[in-house]
């Protein structure tokens, strides 16, 4: 298998992960400048495994003046982080906890892992 094909064949492999984070779960950010951060889930890009998290990793754009924005200007954004630099937030743990899935009357739930150990 050639360099080319063999880069297609990883990114069809990655492609379809499943994921157990949805938009609007909150977050917290354990890597990179902006470690320890929290913020909600706005968008999960699954092809490139990313996440764009509400306040956390902000870029700003130099805007051009258009009809709806005729001032321009600077605007701040969220750019994606990768998703494995986050993790769910736990509110009664007050801590980042991974997240497992388990069927309860024949549904499935997400449920957190218990620390040290894998469900």
């Amino acid at each position: 298998m050639n360099r080319f094909a063999q880069r297609i064949h990883e990114q069809e492999k990655h492609r379809h992960r499943k994921l157990t984070l949805k938009a609007g779960d909150e977050v917290v950010v354990i890597s990179g400048k902006e470690k320890g951060k929290r913020g909600k889930i706005l968008h999960i890009d699954r092809s490139n495994d990313r996440v764009y998290v509400e306040g956390v990793n902000k870029i700003k754009r130099f805007m051009r003046p258009t009809q709806e924005n005729p001032q321009g200007g600077v605007v701040e954004i969220e750019a994606p982080m990768h998703l494995s630099n986050v993790l769910f937030y736990d509110s009664k743990k007050k801590k980042g906890v991974k997240l497992g899935k388990k069927v309860e009357d024949g549904k499935n739930v997400r449920i957190t892992r218990p620390e040290g150990k894998t469900v």
